[in-house]
C-alpha cells in the first residue's frame, strides 16, 4: 500500500508488529472537494458490510449527503466548528444502528456493532487513499427530525470522507489539531484477570 498520509512516519510508531494500515488511519480536518468514484466510495460500504455482528443482525446504516442541497440539509445539524471544515469533504455520512432483535427485544450490541462497521469503513478509506473523520459534534434530534429517521434507530455519528486536502482551508485553531494523535501504550489498556489488576510482561 502506498502511504498518502506521509505525516504519520514521523508522528506514530507501533511497539509490535502491525500492519502499517493502522498507524496510517487518521482523522484530518483538511479536505479537497473532490468527487469520489461510485467504484470506490461504494468499496468503503463494503468492507464496512463484513464487520461482524452479533446474530449477524448487522445493525448498521449509512444515510449518504453527497450533492450540495444535501449536505446543506446535513449543516442544519452539525455544530458550527465541525461544520467549517466537513462540509468540504465528498461524502457526509450519517451512521445509524437498528436496535430491535427480531423478537422483539433490543439488541444490547448495535452500537457496538454499527462501531465496528465504522472502523473498517475507516480502514478501507485508507487503503484507497482516502481520508474518513467520524464526529460526534452534532445534534442527534434535530438529524433524526431532519433525515426522518424512525424511533428504532439510534444515531451515532457523522463520517465525513474524501481526499485530503490543503490545510490553508482550516481556521488556526484547526490547524493545530491537523496532525496524527498519538495513543497510550498498549499494556495501559490491559488488566490481568481483574479490573485494575496491571498487566506485566
Amino acid at each position: 500500500m502506498q502511504d498518502k498520509h506521509y505525516e504519520v512516519q514521523n508522528t506514530r510508531h507501533a511497539a509490535y508488529d502491525i500492519n502499517p494500515i493502522f498507524l496510517n488511519r487518521w482523522s484530518p480536518r483538511a479536505f479537497i472537494d473532490k468527487q469520489i468514484s461510485d467504484e470506490i466510495l461504494l468499496s468503503l460500504f463494503e468492507a464496512a458490510r463484513w464487520a461482524p455482528s452479533a446474530s449477524n443482525l448487522q445493525p448498521w446504516r449509512y444515510i449518504l449527503a453527497q450533492t450540495k442541497e444535501e449536505k446543506q440539509l446535513f449543516a442544519e445539524f452539525i455544530l458550527p466548528a465541525n461544520a467549517e471544515w466537513c462540509l468540504n469533504a465528498s461524502v457526509l455520512a450519517l451512521l445509524i444502528s437498528h436496535t430491535p432483535t427480531p423478537s422483539g427485544g433490543v439488541n444490547g450490541s448495535h452500537a457496538f456493532d454499527a462501531g465496528t462497521s465504522w472502523g473498517y469503513l475507516a480502514l478501507e478509506a485508507t487503503r484507497q487513499g482516502l481520508s474518513a473523520h467520524a464526529m460526534a459534534g452534532f445534534d442527534r434530534d434535530k438529524a433524526r427530525n431532519l433525515l426522518n429517521i424512525p424511533q428504532e434507530y439510534e444515531v451515532h455519528a457523522v463520517i465525513a470522507i474524501g481526499y485530503h486536502g490543503n490545510t490553508e482551508s482550516l481556521s488556526e485553531r484547526n490547524l493545530e489539531r491537523e496532525q496524527p494523535s498519538n495513543r497510550r501504550s498498549t499494556v495501559e489498556s490491559l488488566y490481568k484477570g481483574t479490573f485494575g489488576a496491571a498487566w506485566t510482561d
